[in-house]
This record gives structure tokens, C-alpha cells and sequence, in this order.
């Protein structure tokens, strides 16, 4: 190259690079941003993100909030909201049976997911298990507003229930969206997955708008969309339910992945002095009895809310087998004699 041409090159160049390098120098470091709600899935939600100023994560934080509002209203049992069709209204009868109901493409999506789910799980994630979950749910209730008095469900009451329990009777009509249970003493509880699904699908809604840097917590379950700014990954602690030991039993590093606990910790009440929790054997119709938690990593939440639930009913050795049977899925189980069990690739995430 001729010297003068040489000189014009490298003048190019810096015209091109100058502008560039005050751009950067422009741009704000993006700063933590954290916010909470306790409105949304009985529980409490975390939001933690990066931005560059706090008017920007306000916008973000409040679309996810009310994302997870609208999940939160399709997909609950307890609650009617005017002019809507969510599940509560699915599992309502009518005249001695259930309508069939048209409802929100949400609520098929996630049925079918559900469904898929009951499958992959030899039948311990079951959202028909209505009937049975609605008896432990109020005499759980019962028993936390007057403990004195807290009794369990007699197992006759029970066994009759859990006749009313098979998946099939639940048909869904996915050209007309809609949903039918043809047994009328069936209905649906979709605890052991909700949480779990409706964070996953905020969290694809977030990657679709290109939004990344944010750390979604419903209740625990957690789902991280993309990693910090200066792209590294995020830290997530699984939580020691021994109260005398330190905070948390693990700690993983994770990006654009999800950390679901289901615990025997966390609702629970007391009958003759001895804790009953929430986490029902479809087998014995009974809480599970073998662990303290189970926690699954794995990119989807959903799938990690489904199988959090499904372990906690299976023995280690089924557990594992399923567990290494699928790819991208790694679990921590917690058992009741204070052990550690972990899945062949889980200790990839630790730090």
C-alpha cells in the first residue's frame, strides 16, 4: 500500500471508530433493580433485574407482574373473576354435572402440558387430583385456624374421592378451546404446576422482546432470563430447611435456567403433634414421606415445577432414573435423615 493511501486508511478508520467509542462511553452501566408482590399464586414474587435506570425496570417489572396476573386469575380454583372463564368455573356444576367451558388459549396450553406431564411421571403429577387436594386443603385449613382441634382426613373420605381422579375425564377440545370433565365429581388442581408454567411463559415473553437480565421468584420457583450484563451468571442458593444450620444447602450458578424447590417446609400443619404437608401421594393419598426437598434444575420451569412435585412421590431410585432419562435435567433430593442426593450432572451448576 502506497504511504498515502496508507494515512487515508487509517483516517477512515478513526472517523469510523471515534463516534463509536463516545457512543460507549455514553451509554449508562446498567444498575440491580429488585421489587416484590405478594399478590399473585398465595405466595411471594421476586423480581431482580438490570437497567439503566429504574424508570426502565418499573416497565419491565410491571408487565411481568401483570402477565403473572392474568395467569394467576385463569389458572386458580379458588376464585371467579367477572366475565371470565378460568378453572374455578371449569370445575364448577351445574344441574348435577359439569359445562363444558370455552376458555382462554392459556388454560388448554397448560392442560395439555399437564397432561403430557401425568404421562412422563407414571401418573404422580396428576392435576384430576382435585377431589383428594380439596379434602387436605380444608382440613389443613381447619387445623391452621384452630390447631387444638386439627384432625386428618378420614381415608375412607379419601378413597372415595380419588375414584374421581382419572385424567381421561378430562376432555379437551382444542379446535373450540374448550374443556369438559365428564365426571361430575372430578375436579382440577393445577398447584403442583401453575406457578412453574406461568413463570416460563413470561419468561419466553421476555426473551421474544429481547429483555434479558432478570431473575423471575414465584414461591421458588425461579427462572433466570439471560445473564447479567457483564455476563455472568446468577447465583441461586437451593434454602436449608434446618432452621440451626446455615441458609442454604447449595448454591448454583445459572443463566437463561430455572431452580424449582418443592419442600415438605413450606405448608404444612400439625395433627397430635406430629406435620402433615401439602405434597400428596397419588399412591397413598397421603403426604410423602421419604424427603424434606426436592429441587430440579432445568432450563424450563414448568417442567421443573412438574417434576419438583413428581419426585417428591417416587422413591431415589425412581427419581434418578427418570431423571437421567431426560436430557437437560439434573435434581438435588434433600431426604429426611438429612442426606444429599444428586443427580449424575448436578454438581456442573455448583459453585
Amino acid at each position: 500500500m502506497k504511504k498515502k493511501n496508507r494515512w487515508a486508511f487509517f483516517l477512515v478508520v478513526a472517523c469510523v471508530l471515534l463516534p463509536m467509542m463516545a457512543l460507549c462511553s455514553c451509554e449508562k452501566t446498567k444498575e440491580k433493580f429488585t421489587t416484590y408482590s405478594f399478590d399473585y399464586f398465595d405466595t411471594v414474587t421476586t423480581i431482580i433485574g438490570y437497567e439503566s435506570d429504574k424508570e426502565e425496570f418499573d416497565k419491565v417489572s410491571g408487565y411481568i407482574l401483570s402477565e403473572l396476573g392474568d395467569y394467576h386469575k385463569l389458572f386458580t380454583v379458588y376464585n371467579r373473576y367477572e366475565g371470565m372463564e378460568n378453572l374455578c368455573t371449569v370445575n364448577d356444576i351445574v344441574d348435577g354435572a359439569h359445562r363444558t367451558v370455552k376458555v382462554d388459549e392459556r388454560i388448554i396450553d397448560m392442560l395439555i402440558y399437564a397432561r403430557q406431564m401425568y404421562e412422563k411421571t407414571n401418573g404422580k403429577l396428576n392435576v384430576a387430583m382435585g377431589s383428594v387436594l380439596s379434602i387436605w386443603h380444608g382440613y389443613r385449613q381447619e387445623g391452621e385456624k384452630n390447631p387444638a382441634k386439627a384432625e386428618l382426613p378420614p381415608m375412607d373420605k379419601l378413597l372415595a374421592a380419588a375414584d374421581h381422579t382419572d385424567i381421561s375425564n378430562m376432555v379437551i377440545d382444542t379446535e373450540n378451546c374448550t374443556v369438559t370433565l365428564t365426571d361430575p365429581q372430578m375436579t382440577l388442581d393445577v398447584g403442583a404446576i401453575a406457578k412453574g408454567y406461568a413463570v416460563e411463559m413470561v419468561a419466553r415473553s421476555l426473551k421474544e422482546k429481547g429483555i434479558s437480565g432478570y431473575v423471575i421468584n414465584v414461591g421458588g420457583n425461579v427462572r433466570t432470563v439471560g445473564a447479567k450484563p457483564d455476563l455472568e451468571a446468577w447465583s441461586v442458593g437451593i434454602e436449608n430447611p434446618d432452621e440451626d444450620g446455615s441458609d442454604y444447602i447449595a448454591y448454583l450458578n445459572l443463566t437463561d435456567m430455572s431452580l424449582v424447590t418443592s419442600g415438605s417446609y413450606q405448608r404444612y400443619y400439625f395433627v397430635d403433634g406430629e406435620k402433615y404437608h401439602h405434597i400428596i401421594d397419588p399412591e397413598t393419598l397421603m403426604p410423602a414421606q421419604r424427603y424434606t426437598s426436592v429441587s430440579i434444575v432445568c432450563e424450563s420451569s414448568a417442567l421443573g415445577d412438574a417434576l419438583s412435585t413428581a419426585l417428591f412421590c417416587m422413591t431415589l431410585e425412581e427419581g434418578k432414573a427418570l431423571v437421567e432419562s431426560l436430557d437437560g435435567v439434573e435434581a438435588l433430593w434433600l431426604t429426611n435423615d438429612g442426606n444429599i442426593h444428586r443427580s449424575s450432572g448436578f454438581s456442573k451448576y455448583e459453585n
